[in-house]
């Protein structure tokens, strides 16, 4: 009888706790599935480039990443994405891979009617992700180049400004073993501010000790996705460990991880929205 009545009395003083932890409950998931999924942050950086030329100086790179195009990431979605980036008015667009969730090829062709009204000053670039691999890649390059999209497929761009130069470099997915810096540092003049595009970020370890890097961008992480504040993400992807979001110094080489604009595995985004990221260049 005792045991009964202590019984009563636990229910009675827990239950206003469940009920909140109930309602708690519910409220975070609602949010993290119809609220910050669709929270873009415009995070605009500063970032000094020593070996910049003052021609470069003020040069606007607006970078997204990790697009995502599948049931979620709807035509309509990437248009209002495609707004937002011309919005910041961006000298160069960087796209630092995963355009398509993996085994999406039929949603290709879908990405052109928003890609090609991307309105950079200069010349928009993209590099490969993991997942663009695992879908046709042939398809998905063919639309890039009808979008008037550049892909860095190891190799270098230069942009010029009289006679100052800024190096755009690329190299194809680290994690499905696509990636040449080798080859990229072979066309590499020695001279000049160079910027890598690598979708993993933690390839940021081989690429500092280059030495030839200024400033590396990558995307690949989503941040963690779902994460705790002041608590490192639970779940990271491979070549997302240690860089997985936010601005790093790599030796001499400053690094970006864009935390992506779409998502994969459960389409919730929490403590980790999602991100446009405005780079605006200086010199020492």
């Amino acid at each position: 009888m005792k045991n009964h009545k202590w019984l009563i009395k636990a229910r009675r003083f827990a239950w206003p706790y469940i009920r909140w932890l109930f309602w708690l409950g519910l409220c975070t998931l609602l949010y993290a599935k119809l609220i910050e999924p669709n929270w873009i942050e415009i995070n605009s950086l500063q970032l000094t480039l020593p070996r910049l030329a003052s021609e470069f100086y003020g040069y606007r790179i607006v970078q997204i990443s990790d697009i995502h195009r599948d049931y979620w990431m709807t035509t309509q979605r990437l248009k209002r994405i495609v707004r937002l980036v011309n919005q910041q008015q961006p000298d160069l667009v960087a796209i630092t891979g995963d355009l398509v969730t993996r085994n999406s090829s039929s949603l290709i062709p879908s990405l052109q009617p928003a890609l090609e009204q991307i309105t950079a000053k200069a010349q928009t670039f993209v590099v490969l992700g993991n997942h663009d691999h695992e879908n046709d890649t042939n398809a998905l390059i063919k639309v890039l180049e009808q979008s008037g999209i550049f892909h860095l497929c190891n190799s270098v761009y230069t942009i010029q400004k009289g006679n100052a130069a800024l190096h755009i470099a690329g190299v194809d997915d680290v994690q499905m073993g696509k990636s040449k810096l080798d080859l990229v540092l072979q066309q590499l003049p020695n001279e000049g501010s160079a910027i890598l595009l690598a979708h993993e970020p933690d390839f940021a370890h081989t690429s500092a000790a280059s030495g030839r890097f200024d400033l590396q961008l990558s995307g690949h992480s989503h941040g963690g996705q779902i994460r705790l504040p002041f608590f490192k993400p639970m779940i990271l992807p491979p070549w997302a460990q240690k860089y997985y979001s936010g601005q790093y110094q790599v030796d001499n080489m400053l690094l970006h991880t864009n935390r992506g604009l779409g998502m994969t595995g459960l389409h919730l985004r929490l403590f980790a929205r999602p991100e446009i990221t405005v780079i605006t260049l200086s010199g020492e």
